[in-house]
């Protein structure tokens, strides 16, 4: 964390394209894509952050809320207390200090609100001195990506080559553990809007220098997000679209610029947009255009 905090609001957009994957699986029903009640495409802004956070990690960054599948080499926590705990962060200086080590609680937040154990000596409902519960407001913030069609889901039945388990009466016998269902969007555009407060940015320390970084990672959105689910290819970042206000409150709301977009992606619901009607609805605040990162660039802010 540096002195050097942002001083000029940012707005920005991600227009995603996905093509035979489940983008995000809803577990309340059956994993099958989430889907508004309107028949719209949904990513959930908690998956969004999910994968700003593995990309951040690839790029070295420390991040406290890390998914059990993705934890940085010889971090073996698999708790956040347990993570927090080690930090041996004191008391008095827990937002300060979060906020310096870790890149996501100074970018995103977090509610620090772990009980600490009880002495023996202790009646039910005492604490030591060891409890946290601080909340810390992030500066970053990012809404769940929504498709500008409605969607179909295409559902498959799948069965496995094996049975997981031998049946002892009929070993030769598939058992119902051997079949399973699988589910995908053919074809949709999501688009994600976000902003980035300087007020906030001002209490926890991000500066520019890490809002330069939060674009690289939506640039590199799906670099290393490769599942069943997700295909390599199957998921792509069209653009980036990234306004930089020339003041800390901005020329215009983060609902003005993101309705302006939001308008003028619907005219052809395909992803592609005309830049300078764009400009013409947000006169004196330039968008920068950014495609996938690819090349040098990639290589740069890839896996380390």
């Amino acid at each position: 964390m540096t002195n050097n905090t942002l001083n000029n609001k940012i707005d920005f957009a991600v227009i995603i394209s996905v093509r035979r994957a489940n983008p995000n699986g809803d577990p309340l029903n059956g994993n099958r894509p989430r889907q508004t009640y309107d028949g719209y495409g949904e990513i959930s802004d908690v998956c969004l952050k999910r994968k700003i956070r593995n990309r951040l990690q690839d790029m070295g960054e420390s991040i406290f809320v890390q998914s059990d599948d993705n934890r940085a080499p010889g971090d073996g926590f698999r708790s956040l207390n347990d993570r927090f705990k080690a930090a041996k962060i004191p008391d008095d200086k827990t937002r300060e200090e979060a906020c310096k080590k870790w890149f996501d609680v100074r970018s995103f937040g977090q509610v620090f609100a772990f009980k600490a154990k009880k002495k023996d000596n202790k009646a039910d409902g005492d604490e030591d001195s060891g409890s946290v519960s601080i909340g810390i407001r992030g500066p970053v913030t990012i809404q769940s990506a929504f498709s500008l069609e409605p969607i179909t889901p295409d559902s498959l039945q799948i069965t496995k080559s094996v049975n997981l388990e031998t049946n002892e009466s009929e070993p030769d016998k598939k058992g119902s553990d051997t079949m399973g269902m699988k589910h995908r969007v053919d074809k949709g555009i999501y688009v994600s809007y976000g902003a980035i407060n300087t007020q906030l940015a001002s209490k926890t320390g991000f500066s520019d220098t890490d809002a330069e970084k939060i674009k690289k990672g939506l640039q590199t959105l799906f670099v290393n997000d490769v599942s069943s689910a997700r295909p390599e290819g199957s998921m792509e970042v069209m653009k980036v679209i990234w306004w930089k206000h020339n003041s800390p409150s901005g020329q215009y709301s983060s609902a003005k610029v993101h309705k302006a977009l939001h308008e003028i992606l619907e005219q052809k619901k395909d992803g592609s947009y005309d830049s300078s009607k764009l400009k013409e609805k947000l006169l004196g605040l330039e968008p920068e255009e950014l495609d996938p990162l690819e090349g040098v660039e990639l290589q740069k802010f890839g896996s380390e």
